[in-house]
């Protein structure tokens, strides 16, 4: 029994699967023959014009030995046909019936089929690449192949590089073994510690058609003297690739290759595949016989089911009947209900116009209201107007107002640069003062020894000594001198005391206009205006957003700010103490206070470093009154801001605000 008779009686896939197998690999005898019978479908003359046109090699249709393209399919995306694929594609849009073919089309290719046969048959090289009419009847059923099918490939060139073997890869090899028609599916060059092995497995299609294009692989290479026992063979010299099918000596061998077949396949025989295929089939022919029978018991079911429903319709219609009946009279029914109903709404139009008739008077009114708001409008218009005269006057006030502002910043840097120059001259006055301060020291105890003096002679008791009578007249001429000195010495000291306060005062008074100078200006500047004593209300808002809403956090945080803003105004609170450290006297937080305990704990760490450093202020520059003072602060630095660095500060951004003003 031949193979292909059983392949064929095992079952319909199995013989799609044969019948697929024997277009492609096997004889194309009955294309032939379609193909001679298919000029009838179009016009003689354009298929002999054709037919010439090839003959003479107007059109190239044969690209390498074993590779041809169809000249009139230039833009379909498989432009490479084996021979029998590009024939078996002519006679195929030959005898096709479908309407996108047009007439010329179809004898093309009808003239391309029939060049293949008669011109090209003998040039074909198919008798290379190609399987015999059956690939299985060369071989034994219980040969042991490498399932799925796999060919092995050797010889492959490497070089030696970096210490190790590299070759071509996988995907290069495979588009070289497609272009022969032999369609793997992947091949996988073999890697061992030195590096590329010079070997490649190459994968088929599990199907038939797989083994077709294996067997196709393998005999191609046996034909060129490149095959399994050419490869073996010790006497002849190896040159280009060597191929053949995977069986069961490679599957054993201890080499790398046999490992890799191991791990990807497994050896079985084609029988084994067959009756696996048609126990498949069987199983499947069980399956649809048990459907077709559950089919039949669900068709009696249905027949069943009709004759009860065609009896239920019967009457369902008798029934319908007497509905229509009713139906019909309340058709009556409702057309005169449907009278009645118009009619009340054509007296409800009726109203509906009156009332529209009195909204459109009342509508008119309100359009002669409207005129005269616009009227009364125009008045206010023409008020505004004059309102907005009077502020452009206002802003030329304003201006002049900003002119004088500038010349009292002019006047404050003259009245700053004339107290430097007080300061100074104070300053010198006070080294002057001090040197004064202990000449008059030196002059009293000077004056204090010649009264010690003079008592000393007083009480000598020398009487009519002319010597002792001098030097007493000399002591107290001496002593009254002294005395006069030290009258000046007293009087310049309280004169240069009044001075001193006078240009005090007055450098306070330069400090204070200038913080009111100031207190405009953005914080953002280096140099600003500072509430020494006021609470930081982020660090609030920071701690309710992590307990409430946004929306309540705001309000909550306001309510705490302004609770501790009143404890810190508290005169009866005392959260400081003094202590010494390292034989300092220092005031610190007493940790034992329960409020700043309770909002450590509460709030968070945040809000009680801002309590604290509002409370360190209020007692540097205000413990008694225990209220807000603003101070001249240098932000940069982060301390009391001096009146000269204020000075340098406005005097600089009055230079800018000109500079920009002159610019525009």
């Amino acid at each position: 029994m031949l193979l292909p008779r059983f392949i064929f009686l095992s079952g319909p896939k199995i013989s799609d699967s044969y019948r697929r197998f024997t277009t492609v690999g096997g004889n194309s005898r009955n294309s032939m023959e379609h193909g001679s019978g298919e000029e009838s479908d179009g016009n003689d003359s354009e298929v002999e014009e054709t037919y010439e046109e090839l003959k003479n090699g107007k059109h190239q249709v044969k690209i390498s030995d074993y590779v041809y393209t169809c000249p009139y399919c230039p833009n379909k995306k498989k432009k490479d046909y084996l021979y029998k694929e590009l024939l078996q594609h002519a006679s195929g849009i030959g005898k096709c019936n479908s309407a996108k073919r047009t007439a010329r089309d179809k004898a093309n290719h009808v003239a391309l089929s029939r060049y293949l046969e008669n011109d090209m048959g003998e040039h074909s090289g198919i008798s290379k690449p190609a399987v015999e009419d059956d690939a299985l009847a060369d071989h034994d059923h219980d040969e042991m192949f490498v399932w799925p099918w796999i060919g092995i490939v050797a010889n492959i060139p490497t070089q030696f590089k970096d210490g190790r073997y590299v070759g071509g890869s996988g995907s290069k090899l495979r588009d070289q073994l497609a272009s022969k028609g032999f369609n793997p599916t992947r091949v996988r060059p073999l890697w061992n510690y030195l590096g590329h092995s010079g070997t490649a497995l190459v994968e088929f299609v599990k199907e038939w058609q797989g083994f077709n294009n294996a067997m196709s692989f393998e005999k191609f290479y046996d034909a060129n003297q490149h095959g399994k026992r050419n490869w073996l063979a010790k006497s002849e010299t190896k040159a280009d690739l060597y191929g053949w099918i995977a069986r069961a000596d490679d599957y054993n061998a201890n080499n790398i290759v046999g490992e890799t077949l191991r791990k990807i396949g497994d050896l079985r025989t084609v029988s084994n595949i067959m009756e696996e295929a048609a126990r498949k089939t069987d199983k499947l022919v069980g399956n649809l016989t048990n459907v077709i029978e559950a089919k039949n018991m669900h068709l009696i079911e249905m027949e069943s089911k009709f004759n009860e429903t065609e009896s239920s319709l019967s009457q369902l219609i008798m029934e319908k009947d007497k509905l229509h009946q009713s139906y019909n009279e309340e058709i009556k029914k409702i057309d005169s209900s449907a009278r009645d109903h118009f009619k009340k709404i054509f007296n409800d139009h009726e109203k509906l116009k009156m009332l529209l008739v009195n909204q459109k008077r009342e509508l008119e009114l309100r359009g002669q209201e409207l005129e005269k708001r616009e009227t009364h409008n125009e008045h206010e218009r023409k008020k505004l107007t004059e309102d907005l005269e009077m502020n452009a006057v206002q802003n030329c006030s304003l201006q002049a107002a900003a002119e004088q502002q500038r010349k009292f910043d002019e006047e404050v840097m003259i009245l700053a640069e004339e107290q430097k120059k007080q300061k100074e001259n104070l300053h010198n006055r006070i080294i002057l003062l001090e040197k004064q301060l202990n000449a008059k020291q030196a002059v009293e105890l000077e004056i204090e020894q010649l009264r010690g003096k003079l008592n000393v002679i007083k009480h000598m008791g020398v009487e009519g000594d002319l010597e002792v009578l001098e030097e007493v007249d000399l002591l107290l001429k001496s002593l009254r001198e002294k005395e006069g000195e030290l009258e000046d010495l007293e009087a310049l000291n309280q004169t240069l005391i009044v001075q001193e306060r006078k240009s005090n005062d007055e450098l306070q008074e330069a400090r204070k206009e200038l913080i009111n100078g100031l207190k405009d200006i953005s914080s953002n500047a280096h140099i600003g205006v500072k509430r020494m004593g006021e609470l930081d209300s982020k660090p609030f808002l920071e701690a309710m957003k992590r307990k409430y809403s946004e929306a309540e956090a705001d309000e909550r945080a306001t309510e705490l700010c302004s609770l501790w803003e009143e404890y810190l105004r508290d005169s009866e609170w005392h959260p400081l103490k003094v202590v010494q450290i390292n034989g300092k006297h220092q005031t610190v937080i007493n940790e034992e206070d329960e409020k700043l305990a309770d909002l450590k704990e509460n709030c968070g760490v945040e809000v009680y470093n801002a309590v604290i450093s509002a409370l360190f202020e209020i007692n540097e520059y205000n413990p008694s009154g225990r209220y807000i003072t603003s101070e001249l602060w240098n932000y940069e630095e982060g301390r009391k801001a001096s009146l000269k660095e204020g000075v340098t500060f406005l005097l600089n951004r009055w230079r800018h605000q000109k500079r920009k003003k002159g610019m525009d």
